[in-house]
């Protein structure tokens, strides 16, 4: 019986490419959106492109990253010899001294790893620069998909185990920001915009990192019955509300860490002055 979506009898071979199948709907055009569905695409693009530009710059200056008492994220903890010293901070000197680049390199693989598997991010990405596809209902330009079963996309399986590195990682950032409650001679019981800068980053970073799809995983998964486990229910209640912002967050925390880095750069550069409210 005649479904509709047979290619008519006049069309030669429909093409074979991107989602164009025999088991899909038989439509010549494209796609049939007549929204504009490139813009959402090209803005993440966009803003992807340029946080990557942004912090690879930063990564690699080895720079103006510490002002006392901010230390910048993307240094934090600091893991060799050639990190600037910081009263109190997060001077951890495992690499000894034979490190001799950026120490930023070190630490940054692990949010950046955490970022980089996570399951909204990888839509993002998917979607922004491989167009795979580009946007719903509209057909990939690729000759096949075989998803996230063979290397290099089978890694991104690692995404739970980058997320017990996550949470470490946000301990550190949490300890940073304990620290920026000290004035610039290490005195306690102060404030100043960057206090308040770090306050706002750090708890964009503790939401998106607890509203991530593995930590509802863990807080709620492999449970026959809720009712037996009320307290692991409520957790996994509560983040299953932030996992369905996960979007939100991730962007959030993604500008508030670059903002963060920037005004600690401001600041050691001595193109600012950190204003005090107490």
């Amino acid at each position: 019986m005649a479904t509709g979506t047979e290619p008519p009898a006049t069309e030669p071979h429909p093409r074979r490419t991107g989602v164009r199948t025999g088991t899909r709907a038989a439509i010549a055009a494209p796609h049939l959106r007549t929204d504009r569905w490139w813009l959402a695409p090209a803005a993440t693009a966009a803003g992807l492109l340029a946080f990557v530009v942004y912090s690879t710059w930063r990564a690699f200056a080895n720079a103006d990253y510490y002002a006392a008492p901010y230390v910048s994220p993307f240094y934090s903890p600091c893991l060799a010899e050639n990190c600037e010293t910081m009263r109190a901070g997060p001077n951890w000197e495992l690499f000894g001294g034979w490190w001799g680049i950026s120490p930023a390199i070190i630490i940054l693989v692990f949010p950046l790893g955490f970022r980089l598997t996570c399951y909204y991010y990888r839509k993002a990405y998917y979607r922004g620069f491989w167009a795979a596809p580009p946007a719903c209902a509209v057909a990939e330009p690729h000759r096949k998909y075989s998803g996230e079963t063979r290397f290099p996309l089978i890694l991104q399986n690692v995404h739970r185990y980058f997320f017990y590195a996550a949470l470490l990682v946000a301990g550190v950032l949490t300890y940073d920001t304990v620290l920026a409650f000290r004035d610039e001679h290490y005195a306690w019981g102060h404030m100043g915009l960057g206090t308040l800068v770090f306050l706002v980053n750090i708890a964009l970073i503790w939401l998106y990192t607890i509203s991530c799809h593995s930590c509802r995983h863990i807080v709620g998964g492999k449970l026959k019955h809720f009712s037996k486990h009320p307290v692991r229910y409520r957790m996994w209640q509560w983040v299953s509300r932030l996992n369905a912002r996960h979007m939100q967050l991730a962007w959030a925390s993604l500008v508030s860490v670059a903002v963060a880095d920037f005004y600690v750069y401001l600041l050691a550069s001595g193109a600012f002055d950190d204003p005090r409210f107490f």
